[in-house]
């Protein structure tokens, strides 16, 4: 058997086992067909077209997987990364903020959505937060977000993912050059809002962190004061 991934691949609640490389080479195999010579010279396309290349790395495997609605995909540290979307709380909260800074973005003519996939620059990791702020002119990799280019990305902490926002992701977005890190915490033991901002060296340097309730303010580019009682469901 070929062996598939370089790098692991697993996911919150359902491994991505090496298997999959079987099942693909399988239907590689079940879908080409035989061809004559007479076949080939009347058909020159019909030879080499069907051929795919197996997924070698969790990043190609990314790149080739079908839409997975109610599943959040992402790749991490070279490992392919599959949970729940989140719980109906989870959904609400992101969508508060969104609604907190509708008038920010109509001044100063910016995106904010839900969801979409980030691009880190460099090793293309890639990453889906939980709200995201771009402006127009954000540069992209395919369909996803360039993190050099985004303004700010927000996580909202789930049990499933406290050591992927807590501790990953804080460093993933610092090297992929996101300005402000907004980290919503409602299932620690004392629910805050933290921003972490200023990096330097692929690190982000100044971390102020609220408890839920509280003012938090979020530092340039973005430069908001934000009410964090919004998120107290």
């Amino acid at each position: 058997m070929v062996a598939m991934m370089e790098e692991e691949l697993h996911t919150d609640a359902v491994e991505v086992e090496e298997d999959y490389t079987e099942a693909v080479e399988e239907e590689q195999h079940s879908g080409e067909e035989e061809l004559d010579e007479a076949e080939q010279e009347d058909n020159p396309k019909s030879t080499a077209v069907r051929r795919r290349r197996t997924p070698r790395t969790a990043r190609e495997l990314f790149d080739v997987l079908p839409p997975l609605p109610g599943f959040r995909v992402e790749v991490i540290e070279g490992k392919l990364i599959v949970s729940p979307s989140g719980t109906p709380e989870h959904f609400l909260t992101s969508d508060e903020l969104a609604y907190a800074l509708r008038p920010l973005r109509k001044e100063r003519g910016w995106h904010g959505a839900h969801g979409p996939q980030i691009c880190i620059d460099g090793p293309r990791y890639s990453l889906q937060p939980d709200y995201v702020l771009w402006p127009r002119d954000c540069k992209r990799w395919g369909n996803e977000l360039l993190s050099t280019g985004v303004i700010m990305v927000t996580e909202v902490v789930s049990p499933s993912s406290v050591r992927d926002d807590r501790e990953e992701k804080v460093r993933l977005y610092a090297l992929g050059e996101v300005p402000v890190y907004l980290l919503i915490d409602q299932v620690a033991k004392c629910p805050s809002v933290t921003v972490y901002s200023d990096i330097e060296d692929g690190v982000y340097r100044t971390i102020d962190s609220e408890p839920m309730g509280k003012l938090l303010y979020l530092p340039d580019p973005v430069n908001f004061e934000l009410d964090t009682s919004i998120f107290m469901v």
